[in-house]
């Protein structure tokens, strides 16, 4: 497995890098097909925040913890990405055993109106084919509130959110 490091405002010293890096490898007994890890470390004003990514086979896995130590960050970004690798585990078992199940999706979503957006960000993503219920999956592996991707069904791009009642919802485009 690969691991890349990015600090951003700190240094990692070679004593934390490995033991990132001997912890991180532990992860292969969880799920096997990890292609490579990103452990982002960032200081803020004595606060650390570490986010830890790891791609496992085309499945971007995701955490991130503030705390103020480094070590501490890691280590519960570490705890949190391995309960995301345990559910996906599961997720897969139970998909391999009785096929793909249904989410019940919410009401519509409500339009947001907006005099003057502002864009803070462009992200380009690769979206990949996939069905609802693995890309709810995906969007929750990733730690996010909801994720793009092409419908297997209509080829269509789509979103999945999770809406505020705990419920998912579906957005398709009308053409």
């Amino acid at each position: 497995m690969e691991i890349r490091f990015v600090q951003r405002g700190t240094e990692i010293d070679s004593k934390l890098r490995e033991y990132m890096e001997k912890k991180i490898s532990r992860m292969e007994k969880f799920f096997r097909k990890i292609l490579n890890c990103q452990i982002v470390v960032t200081e803020h004003k004595g606060n650390f925040n570490v986010e830890t990514t790891a791609n496992a086979n085309g499945v971007i896995l995701r955490a991130e913890e503030n705390a103020h130590e480094a070590r501490t960050a890691f280590d519960q970004s570490l705890k949190n990405l391995e309960r995301r690798i345990k559910k996906y585990n599961s997720y897969l078992k139970d998909r391999a055993q009785m096929g793909a199940g249904e989410f019940s999706f919410g009401e519509e979503p409500e339009e947001l109106i907006s005099e003057e957006p502002i864009i803070g960000k462009i992200k380009q993503v690769q979206v990949r084919p996939m069905d609802t219920t693995e890309a709810v999956m995906q969007m929750e592996l990733i730690g996010h509130s909801f994720f793009m991707f092409q419908n297997v069904e209509t080829g269509e791009i789509n979103v999945v959110y999770k809406r505020r009642n705990g419920n998912y919802g579906l957005l398709e485009p009308i053409r």
